[in-house]
């Protein structure tokens, strides 16, 4: 692995100064396009599949998952749970799949696109016990806020699974907004630089750390009472 990753650069130093403003938009009005044919066909790949490993079992979801490195420790960590690690790119899924050659029976690698998937989830009442997005696309220019998921109007489905959310990213701004947008929602997050034991969770991370970068975690409970 190259430890030549750059840090993130963007004309946005701090909170988006529209963050709340969107974020309070996007909860107050659900999202109403249409679902893509495609999604619709993971959302039931994925019924099936739980159906058949057990319904009952915890839930855990790695969403943007790339090469499925994050999932199948996840799997592994948590033999007890189903893990499903979703990504839209099917070169990735391609790779996990030659890379790994044998998958545990819990963990399933899912091709879809995110957005779509959570609000099939949600609108079905689905709970994760888990759900972490890791070093998503940071979207790092100002113009660029609504792309990133707490800018975007998925957002509420993504409180609505609930569960324990953990995010990385090594662009500390791209954490500080999803912190603010979870206090719009009165949901306590901590944000710190990630405590690094033992191996790295996705490929990303393993070349940001090589470069000497700081890597950050937000973690918060969304767990239903």
């Amino acid at each position: 692995m190259f430890a030549n990753s750059r840090s993130v650069t963007s004309n946005q130093t701090g909170i988006h100064n529209d963050l709340e403003r969107v974020v309070r938009r996007h909860l107050q009005s659900p999202w109403q396009a249409p679902i893509a044919d495609h999604d619709a066909q993971a959302f039931a790949q994925l019924q099936q599949w739980r159906q058949a490993q057990g319904a009952e079992r915890p839930l855990m979801l790695d969403s943007g998952c790339g090469t499925g490195r994050s999932s199948l420790l996840l799997a592994s960590q948590h033999p007890e749970a189903l893990v499903v690690g979703v990504d839209q790119s099917a070169a990735r899924l391609e790779r996990a799949g030659r890379r790994f050659q044998a998958l545990p029976d819990n963990l399933l690698l899912l091709r879809a696109d995110c957005a779509g998937l959570w609000r099939l989830m949600a609108g079905e009442g689905w709970q994760l016990q888990r759900h972490q997005i890791l070093y998503p696309n940071p979207w790092p220019k100002s113009a660029h806020l609504k792309r990133r998921w707490q800018g975007h109007p998925v957002w509420p489905s993504v409180l609505a699974l609930g569960g324990e959310l953990e995010l990385r990213s090594n662009w500390p701004v791209y954490l500080e907004e999803v912190q603010a947008a979870l206090a719009i929602s009165e949901i306590d997050a901590l944000l710190a630089p990630l405590a690094v034991y033992g191996e790295a969770a996705t490929d990303f991370e393993e070349k940001y750390l090589a470069s000497g970068q700081t890597v950050w975690q937000l973690t918060a409970s969304l767990a239903r009472d």
